[in-house]
C-alpha cells in the first residue's frame, strides 16, 4: 500500500481538473449552456489529450454555428492543405458593425486621414497561439479562451465582449501542431509517464517545432517565405490591432516569462521608447495579478530577444501595436517531471488561460491609451522618415528582373510604398537604371519597416543574441541600394509586374538563355525534364540576335537545334512555352560563329549534367538547414531532392546520384564502410555540397585537408571572472547571425549570374577556415572591411578577414564546395541563392 500512495496522489493531481474543468481553470465562473463547452463537443477533458488541429477547427465552426457573437473565416492554407483560421469574438452589436470597426481601425493608422473618435471604439486584440507546434499548451488555451469569452457570465467578460473585438488564431502552425500531437498521444501511457526518458517526451527528428519545411514559423514575418505567414501578415494589415499575443512553452524546469524582456540588450532599434518604458510595464503589472491569483512562479526581464523583427512578438511593436511573448514550462507530453515536482498538461494550459484573460483586461483598461499610441506611432514615423538624412533608397539589379520583382512584391506585402525611378542614377559608386530600379521614401507610414530593409546596425547595447543581430532584407536579397537625398519618383507601384518576352521567330541554329535571372535554374531544370539537350558556355562573348548585338556572360545557356533527339517544332514550342512560364527572355541566333569571344561550338562550351541529388537529413543533422535547401528546390525551382536519413545512409547506392548535400550535423554516425564508400564515389567524380561543420567531418575522415584560421597571437581569457558572468562572456564568443561582404570570382563557375565583383552574404557560424592552397580554388572570400552588419567580435572579425567563404576540394574527378556561410537562410537569400544553384548544375566544372 505505501509503495502504491505515490501513484495514487498522481493520479489525483492528473485528474482532478477532469472532473470540473471549469472549476480549475475559471474557478467560480457560470458559463452560458447554449454554448458547448469543449469538453462536450470533443469527449474529453482538456488536457487529456493534444487536440488535433482539425478538432480545434471543427470546434470553432460549432461555436460560429452556435453564437452571433463568433465568426470564423479561412484566411489561407499551409503547405499541407490545412486551413488557416481566424475566430473573431465580440458582442452582437460589435459583430453586426465589424466592417466599419475595421476601416476606423486603419484609418487610425493612418495620418494622413482625420482621427476618428476613439473613445467610441473597440479595442482590437490579437490572440496568437502555437507558432512552435511541440509547443501545445498555447492551442488547448485557445479553445477555452474562446469558451470562455462566448459562454462566461462574469462581468469581466461582458465588458470584453463589449469593449473589444478578439481575434483568435489558434495554432500559428497547424502542420506542426499535427505531427507533435500525432507523437504525444501514440506515446501516451495509462497511467501517463512523467520520466523525462520516456519515448513520450523525446520526439523523433525532426520534431513538430517547425513546419512542412522544417522552418521555424517564429522567424518568418519579416521573411514571409511561407502560405503560413503571408496570409497572416495580409490579415495583419487589414486590421492592425492594438496588441498580439505569442505563446509559446520553454524548458520543464522553468516557470514562466512574461514580457518586458531584457532592457535595451533584446530591444529592437526602430521602436519608439514608449513601448518598452511604458506600455510594457503596464500590461505586466496584469499578468503578475493573475498569476499570483493562482501561484505561479513567473519572471521577467532577462534572456528573451525581442530585437529581431521576424518574431511574432516583435513585429507588432513595429507597427503601433503591442507585441507579448508568454513562455511556460512544458510538459511534452501529458506529465513530466520537474525539479518543482510533476508538471501537467493542464498546468501548462491554464498559465496560458489566465495570461490571455489578463491580456483581454489590460486591453480593455487601456482601450483609449492604446488607440491614441497607434495614432501616435504612425504620426511619428511620418515625422521621423522626413528628417532622416536619406529621404529614399534607391534599389534595383538591372540584370535581374525575376528577383527585382520578388523584392518590390515583398516591400508591398509589408504595405511598404514603392515607386518607380523616373531617372537614371549614379549613387554611392552604383549605377541605378530608369525602369530597372525603384524609390522608397523614408517619409511613410511604414518608415521604421523601412529601416528593417535597407539599415545596417552595428552598435548593439548587448553581445549575446538568442538569434539573428543582421536582417537588412535588401542585402538578403542580394539588391544593390544607396541612400539618396535627392531622387526624384515617378508613378507609384501598386503590384510586381512579370515581365513578358517576345518569342523569336523564324528558323534558328541556336538558343541562349542568359544566366542572370533568379528564375533561369528553374528554366533549365525544366527543359531538362522535358530531354532537351542544353549546354552552358564558360566565357563571355557576342551574338547577333533578334534584338541585334547583344553581350552575354559566362554560364549563358544554350540549346544548339542540331543536337536534339525531337522534332524541331516541338522542341521550340516546348522552349517557348517554358520560357514564357518561368518568365525568361530566349535570343536566338542563325550561326555559331560569334561577333567576339568564343563561339558557340568552342571545348568552352559543355552539356549541363542533370541534377540527381541525394541529401542527409535525420538524428544529428540541423533540421532547419536541411529544410531551407528542400524548400528552396522544391518552392523555387520545382526540383526533386531524394532525402536520406542517416541511419539509411548505408542503403544508398550513391553512384546513382551525382549530387550530394551534408547540411551541418553531426555525421560521426556513418560507419568506415560507408566513409569509404563515400571517397570512392567522390573520387570518381561525384560532387559534394557541405555546409559548415559537414565540412569539417570531411575533413576529420581525411577527405578533405582544409586548414583552420589560427591568429598570430591569440587573445587569452583572463585566468579568473565571476561566476555570474560565464553566458555574457561566453555567448559574446559566438557569430550569432550577422552580414558580410564577400568579393567574388566572377570567372569560376560558383558566380555564374553575377555581374558584381562584391555580393552581402548571411554568416551564422564560427567555423573559420583559410582560403584554399590552391590560388584557383576559393570563389569567395571576404573583403578587407568584411563587416555590413550585426554583431562579432573583435577576435572573430579578425579571424573572418583571413577567411574563406567558399573553397572547393578535389579528390580524384570530384570534388567538395564547402559552404561557410549560410547561402539559403530562411527561405530568403535570394542574393546567394544562385551561389548555391551554380554547385548544383555546374558542380562538375568547379575545379
Amino acid at each position: 500500500m505505501i509503495k502504491s500512495l505515490p501513484i495514487l496522489i498522481l493520479t489525483f493531481f492528473l485528474c482532478q481538473f477532469t472532473f470540473a474543468q471549469e472549476d480549475y481553470y475559471f474557478p467560480g465562473e457560470k458559463f452560458d449552456p447554449a454554448i458547448p463547452s469543449p469538453s462536450d463537443f470533443l469527449g474529453y477533458e482538456i488536457g487529456e489529450w493534444h487536440t488535433r488541429y482539425d478538432l480545434i477547427v471543427k470546434y470553432f465552426e460549432k461555436l460560429d454555428q452556435a453564437s452571433e457573437m463568433a465568426q470564423l473565416q479561412t484566411i489561407g492554407y499551409t503547405h499541407e492543405h490545412r486551413p488557416k483560421v481566424i475566430l473573431t469574438l465580440a458582442s452582437a452589436a460589435n459583430m453586426g458593425n465589424l466592417e466599419q470597426i475595421r476601416l476606423k481601425q486603419v484609418q487610425l493608422a493612418d495620418p494622413s486621414q482625420a482621427k476618428p473618435d476613439v473613445s467610441t471604439m473597440p479595442s482590437i486584440v490579437h490572440l496568437g497561439y502555437g507558432v512552435h507546434g511541440n509547443e501545445p499548451s498555447s492551442a488547448e488555451a485557445a479553445i477555452l479562451t474562446a469558451y470562455w469569452i462566448l459562454a462566461a457570465q462574469s462581468d469581466l467578460a461582458q465588458n470584453i465582449r463589449q469593449n473589444a473585438v478578439i481575434h483568435i488564431d489558434p495554432t500559428l502552425n497547424p502542420d506542426g501542431r499535427d505531427r507533435h500531437s500525432l507523437w504525444a498521444n501514440s506515446n501516451k501511457g495509462f497511467p501517463p509517464v512523467a520520466d523525462p526518458l520516456d519515448r513520450e517526451h523525446n520526439e523523433a527528428w525532426p520534431g513538430g517545432r517547425t513546419n512542412h519545411y522544417w522552418f521555424d514559423l517564429n522567424r518568418d514575418w519579416l521573411p514571409l517565405a511561407h502560405p503560413e505567414s503571408r496570409v497572416k501578415v495580409e490579415w495583419y494589415h487589414q486590421w492592425y490591432p492594438n496588441v498580439t499575443t505569442d505563446f509559446h512553452e520553454m524548458g520543464t524546469n522553468s516557470t514562466y516569462f512574461f514580457e518586458p524582456t531584457k532592457p535595451f540588450g533584446s530591444e529592437n532599434p526602430v521602436v519608439p521608447r514608449k513601448n518598452y518604458e511604458d506600455i510594457n510595464p503596464r500590461f505586466a503589472k496584469y499578468f503578475a495579478k493573475y498569476m499570483d491569483e493562482i501561484g505561479s512562479l513567473y519572471w521577467t526581464k532577462e534572456v528573451f530577444d525581442n530585437s529581431y523583427p521576424g518574431y511574432g512578438s516583435t513585429y507588432p511593436d513595429i507597427h503601433g501595436g503591442l507585441g507579448l511573448v508568454f513562455e511556460t514550462a512544458s510538459s511534452r507530453g501529458h506529465v513530466q517531471s520537474s525539479q518543482r515536482g510533476d508538471i501537467t498538461f493542464a498546468f501548462t494550459i491554464r498559465n496560458h488561460v489566465v495570461n490571455s484573460l489578463a491580456t483581454m483586461e489590460a486591453s480593455v483598461d487601456n482601450r483609449v491609451f492604446m488607440h491614441d499610441y497607434l495614432r501616435e506611432f504612425f504620426e511619428s514615423a511620418m515625422s521621423e522618415g522626413a528628417k532622416d538624412a536619406a529621404k529614399s533608397y534607391v534599389f534595383g539589379d538591372e540584370y535581374d528582373e525575376s528577383r527585382n520583382r520578388i523584392f518590390v512584391q515583398f516591400l508591398l506585402d509589408h504595405k511598404i510604398k514603392v515607386y518607380e525611378n523616373s531617372a537614371d542614377l549614379s549613387l554611392e559608386g552604383q549605377n541605378f537604371k530608369k525602369g530597372k530600379s525603384w524609390i522608397v521614401p523614408t517619409k511613410q507610414t511604414q518608415y521604421r519597416m523601412v529601416r528593417t530593409m535597407f539599415e545596417y546596425e552595428k552598435e548593439f547595447a548587448d553581445s549575446v543574441f538568442y538569434d539573428a543581430s543582421a536582417w537588412t532584407m535588401a542585402a538578403a536579397y542580394g539588391m544593390p541600394f544607396s541612400a539618396a537625398a535627392g531622387a526624384k519618383t515617378g508613378a507609384e507601384v501598386t503590384e510586381a509586374i512579370v515581365s513578358t518576352f517576345t518569342f523569336p521567330e523564324g528558323k534558328a541554329y541556336a538558343y541562349l538563355i542568359d544566366w542572370s535571372d533568379y528564375y533561369a535554374p528553374k528554366l533549365l531544370h525544366e527543359l531538362q525534364k522535358a530531354g532537351i539537350h542544353v549546354e552552358a558556355i564558360h566565357r563571355p562573348f557576342s551574338s547577333q540576335t533578334q534584338d541585334g548585338k547583344v553581350d552575354f556572360a559566362a554560364g549563358t545557356l544554350m540549346i544548339p537545334m542540331g543536337f536534339q533527339k525531337g522534332k524541331s517544332e516541338e522542341i521550340v514550342a516546348k522552349l517557348k512555352e517554358l520560357a514564357q512560364t518561368n518568365s525568361q527572355r530566349v535570343y536566338a541566333v542563325s550561326t555559331g560563329l560569334n561577333l567576339s569571344g568564343i563561339d558557340l561550338g568552342s571545348n568552352l562550351a559543355s552539356a549541363v549534367q542533370q541534377p540527381k541529388i541525394l541529401m542527409v537529413v535525420g538524428t544529428g543533422i540541423s533540421s532547419y538547414e536541411a529544410g531551407e535547401i528542400w524548400n528552396l528546390l522544391d518552392q523555387h525551382y520545382g526540383m526533386p531532392i531524394t532525402k536520406v536519413n542517416t541511419e539509411q545512409f548505408g542503403r544508398a547506392n550513391l553512384f546513382e546520384y551525382n549530387t550530394l548535400i551534408l547540411p551541418s550535423g553531426n555525421y560521426n554516425s556513418l560507419n568506415e564502410g560507408q566513409v569509404n564508400h563515400l571517397k570512392d564515389w567522390i573520387a570518381r567524380g561525384g560532387t559534394v555540397i557541405s555546409l559548415k561543420n559537414a565540412s569539417l567531418w570531411l575533413n576529420q575522415k581525411g577527405i578533405t585537408k582544409e586548414v583552420a584560421v589560427e591568429l598570430e597571437e591569440e587573445p587569452k581569457d583572463p585566468q579568473s571572472l565571476p561566476f555570474a558572468v560565464r553566458n555574457d562572456f561566453e555567448g559574446a564568443k559566438e557569430v550569432g547571425g550577422s552580414i558580410y561582404l564577400a568579393e567574388l570570382d566572377l570567372t569560376h563557375p560558383i558566380a555564374y549570374g553575377y555581374h558584381r565583383k562584391t555580393l552581402p552574404v548571411y554568416r551564422n557560424t564560427d567555423i573559420f577556415i583559410k582560403p584554399s592552397e590552391n590560388k584557383y580554388l576559393t570563389p569567395v572570400k571576404y573583403t578587407a572591411d568584411p563587416h555590413l552588419g550585426g554583431y562579432i567580435s573583435k577576435t572573430n572579425l579578425e579571424k573572418l578577414e583571413q577567411s574563406a567563404g567558399v573553397v572547393i576540394s578535389p579528390l580524384g574527378q570530384g570534388r567538395v564546395i564547402h559552404f561557410f556561410d549560410s547561402p539559403n537562410f530562411r527561405g530568403t537569400w535570394f542574393g546567394t541563392n544562385k551561389l548555391f544553384m551554380n554547385s548544383i548544375f555546374h558542380g562538375e566544372r568547379m575545379d
